[in-house]
């Protein structure tokens, strides 16, 4: 199993008129910590995309379960559980408030796709076997 963890603070830019992180910014914050996590196992997403390989999103759940506030520094804890298979490759986050309380959950699939037919395609031997360890 893969968790990793960053940490950030909500920027102005990021709140509604009330002062809560705006909901549409959170699959930002998801892609950052996705990204984090695959990074700090040496898979990158710019070498993945020279090779013809895209990751885009084939599902997406958020559960908000208190707001985020502007200049809240956030914790965005990602786990990667299962080794992927075929051509997905599920993502589960948690977003703590600066307190440590569980502000968010989310589950994340990405599929890998070719990226000059955008069809999908199952994941690379070469892929597998940087993840294979943490499994």
């Amino acid at each position: 199993m893969i968790v990793s963890t960053c940490k950030f603070r909500i920027r102005y830019a990021e709140t509604d008129q009330m002062g809560y992180c705006y909901y549409g910014n959170y699959p930002a914050f998801l892609e950052i910590g996705r990204v984090e996590a695959l990074r700090e196992v040496g898979i990158r997403y710019r070498e993945l995309e020279e090779s013809g390989v895209m990751l885009p999103v084939s599902s997406l759940e958020i559960k908000y379960k208190i707001p985020l506030r502007y200049d809240e520094e956030i914790t965005v804890e990602t786990e990667i559980s299962e080794l992927p298979e075929g051509s997905r490759m599920p993502f589960s986050f948690k977003i703590y408030n600066e307190n440590g309380d569980i502000a968010t959950t989310a589950i994340v699939v990405l599929v890998f796709a070719s990226t000059k037919t955008g069809k999908p395609q199952l994941i690379s031997d070469e892929l597998l076997n940087i993840l294979k360890p943490y499994f």
